[in-house]
């Protein structure tokens, strides 16, 4: 007897997620239903217009709007920003270049040289 396969689903807010955009600004059908692995993929590979808008001009999620900035989640978390922003309202900061986005991009290049010599550490071990 054989079983049969159904689609692995997930939730609109993983899908959201593994997508890169902020739910609430999706479409009500894409936020009230479930997402296929199968349907997923297809946005990925081919993403209707108001995908390719949302990529584009936001409102993006926390951790896009850190990466756009370059700084972590709590950094910006530090900074006061706990909203989604738009492309445009990332722009304005980043020509803004307040004080603690200037600490927190220095944290974070910190962070990311300290993560370097460790795993160059760790080859040399290796070897």
């Amino acid at each position: 007897m054989k079983s049969q396969q159904t689609a692995q689903t997930m939730k609109p807010a993983t899908a959201a997620k593994k997508l890169g955009v902020y739910l609430e600004a999706t479409p009500a059908e894409f936020r009230e239903g479930v997402v296929s692995r199968a349907e997923l993929n297809a946005l990925q590979t081919d993403p209707p217009e108001w995908l390719r808008e949302l990529r584009r001009n936001g409102p993006h999620p926390r951790p896009v709007v850190a990466a756009k900035l370059g700084v972590s989640n709590s950094g910006l978390a530090r900074g006061g920003i706990t909203e989604p922003l738009t492309t445009e309202q990332i722009e304005a900061l980043k020509a803004e270049n307040p004080e603690w986005l200037q600490k927190e991009r220095a944290t974070q290049a910190e962070v990311r040289k300290e993560a370097a010599r460790l795993k160059e550490r760790k080859a040399e071990q290796g070897d």
